[in-house]
C-alpha cells in the first residue's frame, strides 16, 4: 500500500508551517548566552495530574526563568493530548505553572497534520472530544464533517443506546456527500457512537447510504493521532487513552471483515515525525535565544515508557542512523535512516524519512529521561536490567500495533524522581548553573 508520500517534502512543509508562530511571537525575549541544548516536556503525569499541578513542576519552572521571568534555554511542551487548541493549552500552562507559556512553545499530538496538505481540500470525517471542528479547521482542513453532523444526517446509525433511538416514526435521511478521510483526533466521550459510525464510513467508502462491503479494500485513508494506551490523571492507576480507543477500531474491523485497519498516518508520541516537529520548534527558539551555534542535544522528559521514552530513543537511533548516512552519502545518495529504526511501519515513522535535507544540520542526539510522577512508578514496577532477555512483547508491550517492539528502546538515558529533578541533571550534565 502506498504510504505517507506526503511527507517527502515534509521539511520545508514543518518550516513553513512554523514560521507563522515564530512571527507571531518576534517580542518574546529570552536570557541571552550560548548554549546547544533544549528541552522536551511532557504534561500529563510530568507537570500536572488531571488539573493539579504536580509540586515539582512549579519550582522547576521557576529555576528555568530569570528575574524577568524570561527562559534560560529552548523550551517546549510536546503532549499527546489533542482535545483542544494550542492557545487554550499555553494559557493552561502559564496559569499552572506561573510562568509565560506561549502558543508556539507548545506542540499536541495533531500539530503535525498542518503538513498533510493534500488532505487539506477532502472531506473529512473527525473523531474526539472538545472543540474538533474547529481544530480541524485551524490544522488547514476545510471541509469538515464531525460524529454529531454524521448521526444526525443518519438518524438510525446510532442505536446502541436506547434513549438515542428514534421514537415513533423514524426521521428522514439527510444524506452528505461521500467522505473521502477519516481523522482520529483523540478519545472520544460516547465510544459505542464512533466507533460504529467510523466502522460504517470504513465499509461504505465514506457513503453510509450504502450497504456495507468489506471487498473495497483498502478503505478510505485513516489518520491516527494519540496512541497512548494509557495516562495519568488525578486516580492512583492509570486510565484508558486514544490507544486504547485505537485497538478497539481494529479489532472491530478486522473482526467484521478479516482484514486489518490501515493507517495513513500515526501522528504523536511515539512517531519520528513528532520529535522532527519539536525539534524545529526549539531550533527557532534557539535562534531567538541569539544562540549561534546549532542545538546538538535534546533532553525528552516524559512519564509513560511507551510513549516518551520509546518515543525519544526511536528519535535518538533516527539522528544517529542520519549521521551516518550523512557521513556516508556518496554521489548516489546515502542509506535511508528509516532503515534503522526496526521495521517500524512508513505509518508509525510518520514518513520521517527524508524529512531534512542534507544541508540541515541535525542534533547529536536525544536523551530520555523518565520521572516517577506519572504512568511509571519505581513502587509499581522496575525496569528490567537486560531488557533484550528479561522482558517480553506479550508482558509489557503497551505500544501501538505498527510499532515494531524493540524493549532496547524502553530504556531511559536518566530515571529521576520527577521534572525538577530532571531539569537539575541535565544541567549537570551540560555543565550550566541553574540558578
Amino acid at each position: 500500500m502506498q504510504r505517507m508520500r506526503c511527507f517527502k517534502s515534509v521539511w520545508q512543509l514543518l518550516k513553513s508551517s512554523c514560521e507563522g508562530a515564530a512571527k507571531c511571537s518576534r517580542s518574546r525575549h529570552y536570557s541571552q548566552g550560548p548554549g546547544s541544548f533544549g528541552l522536551l516536556f511532557d504534561i500529563d503525569g510530568v507537570l500536572v495530574r488531571g488539573r493539579t499541578p504536580i509540586p515539582a513542576a512549579k519550582q522547576c519552572f521557576r529555576n528555568l526563568v530569570d528575574r524577568n521571568g524570561t527562559y534560560k534555554v529552548p523550551v517546549v511542551f510536546v503532549t499527546n493530548a489533542g482535545n483542544c487548541m494550542r492557545q487554550t493549552k499555553a494559557e493552561h500552562l502559564s496559569h499552572l505553572l506561573e510562568v509565560e507559556v506561549s502558543p508556539d512553545q507548545v506542540m499536541l499530538s495533531h500539530s503535525p497534520l498542518r503538513m498533510l496538505t493534500q488532505f487539506h481540500k477532502m472531506r473529512v470525517l473527525v473523531s474526539g472530544q472538545g472543540p474538533v471542528e474547529e481544530v480541524a479547521h485551524n490544522l488547514g482542513f476545510e471541509d469538515v464533517v464531525t460524529i454529531d453532523m454524521l448521526r444526525e444526517a443518519y438518524p438510525v446509525l446510532d442505536v446502541v443506546d436506547h434513549n438515542r433511538r428514534p421514537k415513533d416514526t423514524i426521521p428522514p435521511t439527510k444524506g452528505l456527500p461521500p467522505i473521502d478521510a477519516v481523522i482520529l483526533f483523540g478519545e472520544p466521550v460516547r465510544w459505542e457512537t464512533n466507533l460504529q459510525l467510523i466502522v460504517d464510513v470504513l465499509l461504505t467508502r465514506g457513503n453510509p447510504d450504502n450497504s456495507w462491503s468489506s471487498t473495497q479494500y483498502p478503505h478510505i485513508p485513516v489518520l491516527a493521532c494519540n496512541m497512548d494506551l494509557l495516562w495519568m490523571a488525578e486516580a492512583k492507576n492509570p486510565r484508558f487513552g486514544h490507544g486504547m480507543f485505537l485497538v478497539c477500531l481494529e479489532s472491530l474491523y478486522k473482526k467484521v471483515t478479516g482484514y486489518e485497519l490501515k493507517y495513513e498516518a500515526l501522528i504523536g508520541k511515539p512517531s519520528v515525525v513528532t520529535y522532527n516537529y519539536a525539534e524545529l520548534l526549539i531550533r527557532q527558539q534557539a535562534e531567538r535565544l541569539g544562540w549561534e551555534t546549532p542545538v546538538k542535544r535534546l533532553y525528552a522528559i516524559g512519564d509513560n515508557p511507551m510513549a516518551d521514552i520509546y518515543g525519544a530513543n526511536l528519535y535518538n537511533r533516527y539522528l544517529q542512523a542520519a549521521r551516518h548516512t550523512k557521513a556516508q552519502m556518496s554521489g548516489r545518495g546515502g542509506v535511508d535512516p528509516s532503515a534503522e529504526t526496526h521495521k517500524t511501519t512508513s505509518a508509525g515513522l510518520g514518513g520521517a524519512a527524508g524529512a531534512y535535507g542534507a544541508e540541515q544540520e541535525l542534533p547529536e542526539g536525544c536523551s530520555s529521561m523518565l520521572v516517577c510522577t506519572g504512568v511509571y512508578s519505581r513502587d509499581q514496577q522496575e525496569l528490567p536490567s537486560d531488557a533484550a532477555q528479561t522482558v517480553t512483547e506479550q508482558q509489557i508491550f503497551h505500544g501501538h500495533r505498527d510499532f515494531h517492539f524493540d524493549p532496547s528502546l524502553l530504556q531511559p538515558s536518566f530515571v529521576v524522581q520527577d521534572v525538577k529533578e530532571a531539569v537539575e541533571t541535565v544541567f549537570q550534565q551540560e555543565g550550566w548553573p541553574l540558578e
